[in-house]
């Protein structure tokens, strides 16, 4: 069986032998996306790799995206390349807060440290990972900074303390407990500023 020629051929292809396990595809920007069961991963990636037809033989990278306030909330995202059709493929998968995801480190081992990516930053688990801890973030580090809710000043500061002589984490302290931006330019700011200024001297 030859490689399918469109993005098309391709999806109705997988999808017919994957099944239902595939809940949905379509194609954006010039690029086959898949949604499927989560439980059924493994599986899925395995075919992929291993069909003559197809041969996704690498994973190129494993990601999480949170879209919070939708349920599911999160997507677990698996990019793969076929160099031998030259060929790409995006696959979704969508859980939801704690839900785990089986780890896919049996059948890609590249996928070791990127769900341990996955998991330190937005606190996805992956089920029978052989070493599933952080990998960015320091250790003891509190939350997972990719999430749409984590502060973006953090929750700790790190400093070097000279006069115990190492490092030291401490809550985060701000100087302002609320600013108000207006989120215009300078020069905007500035017009604004003048004209409120000429109607003041104007009235007085």
């Amino acid at each position: 069986m030859g490689a399918p020629r469109t993005l098309e051929d391709l999806g109705r292809l997988i999808a017919e032998e994957i099944g239902t396990d595939v809940l949905s595809w379509s194609i954006e920007h010039d690029e086959l996306i898949m949604i499927t069961e989560r439980f059924s991963i493994i599986r899925i990636l395995t075919y992929l790799r291993d069909s003559e037809a197809l041969q996704f033989a690498q994973l190129i990278d494993v990601c999480g995206v949170d879209y919070l306030g939708r349920d599911p909330r999160f997507d677990v995202v698996y990019h793969l390349l076929s160099l031998v059709y030259n060929q790409r493929l995006r696959l979704k998968v969508q859980v939801d807060e704690g839900m785990p995801v089986p780890s896919v480190t049996s059948v890609y081992s590249s996928a070791n440290w990127w769900e341990r990516e996955v998991f330190d930053l937005f606190g996805i688990p992956f089920e029978d990972h052989p070493d599933l801890r952080r990998i960015l973030t320091d250790y003891g580090f509190e939350g997972h900074p990719l999430r749409k809710d984590f502060p973006l000043t953090g929750y700790v500061e790190v400093r070097y303390d000279e006069l115990e002589k190492r490092v030291i984490y401490e809550p985060v302290k701000l100087p302002q407990a609320f600013r108000t931006f207006d989120f215009e330019s300078p020069w905007e700011g500035m017009e604004i500023a003048g004209r409120a200024l000429i109607s003041k001297e104007a009235k007085s």
